[in-house]
């Protein structure tokens, strides 16, 4: 028999990617991101640290100094970076995103109204969870994501058909159109949108998202590009907006979203 008395088994059972992975705690990440300024640093706080009662006097503050669209791109955009930095090393789950996301929204419809109505926006999105899909939070969550990066967003809501995705972008020729399916049997939508946006001589990039879906799966078909994680869509679509298609965002897509 033998003897394993004197054997150390410590280096092969530890996990060294985990062992040497450099995870911050949020109060380490909001030292290192946000903005200095006080006012601006209370804003992007608010939304870090998920505080849904101080996000309304902390956007009234620093919108007596700051316009208030200055205001969701130096406070709200930051403090939602930082939280999409969290998410993405595991220290806040899908909760936190979800509370920190609604926090945001909050501060956006303030700077709005302060402005006397929306916004100026980069470009028209159309988000929608896939006919027969009813899980529609990842989607809430990218699409709170993406007005604060300045995206008007057209969200159609859950278990959309593909029909009446297809209608809206032949309507409005967006910059894209993001679907999120959670459930295998509703992510075949995707590519069935993609042959009617064909059809219709449409070249707009369609974005698969969602547990479902995976990057294989999502660039199968013509126009399909993907997004694996919330944070990632804004990145995608600045890079449409300076001029790629969707097959270029396929072939740099590691280097667009950091390959995480």
């Amino acid at each position: 028999m033998i003897d394993f008395s004197m054997a150390d088994f410590s280096k092969v059972l530890t996990r060294y990617d985990v062992k040497t992975q450099v995870v911050e705690t949020p109060e380490q990440a909001a030292a290192k991101m946000l903005p200095s300024d006080p006012l601006m640093k209370a804003v992007a706080e608010a939304v870090l640290f998920k505080k849904v009662k101080e996000v309304a006097p902390a956007m009234a503050a620093a919108m007596k100094q700051y316009p208030p669209a200055q205001v969701i791109n130096d406070g709200l955009v930051a403090g939602i970076d930082a939280v999409g930095k969290l998410y993405a090393d595991h220290v806040y789950y899908l909760p936190d995103m979800m509370v920190a996301a609604k926090v945001m929204e909050m501060g956006i419809k303030l700077a709005e109204k302060a402005m006397g109505g929306a916004r100026e926006t980069k470009a028209d999105v159309v988000m929608h969870a896939a006919e027969g899909d009813p899980h529609d939070i990842g989607k809430n969550i990218a699409a709170a994501m993406m007005k604060a990066a300045g995206y008007n967003v057209i969200d159609m809501g859950r278990d959309v058909p593909v029909k009446d995705a297809v209608a809206k972008v032949i309507e409005v020729k967006p910059l894209l159109i993001s679907g999120t399916a959670l459930m295998t049997t509703t992510m075949s939508a995707f590519p069935a949108e993609a042959k009617l946006m064909q059809e219709a001589g449409l070249n707009i990039p369609l974005m698969g998202c969602g547990g479902a879906v995976n990057r294989e799966y999502a660039t199968s078909y013509p126009l399909g590009i993907y997004s694996a994680k919330a944070p990632q869509t804004a990145l995608i679509a600045q890079k449409i907006l300076d001029g790629y298609d969707w097959q270029k965002i396929n072939e740099e897509w590691d280097s667009i979203v950091g390959g995480n």
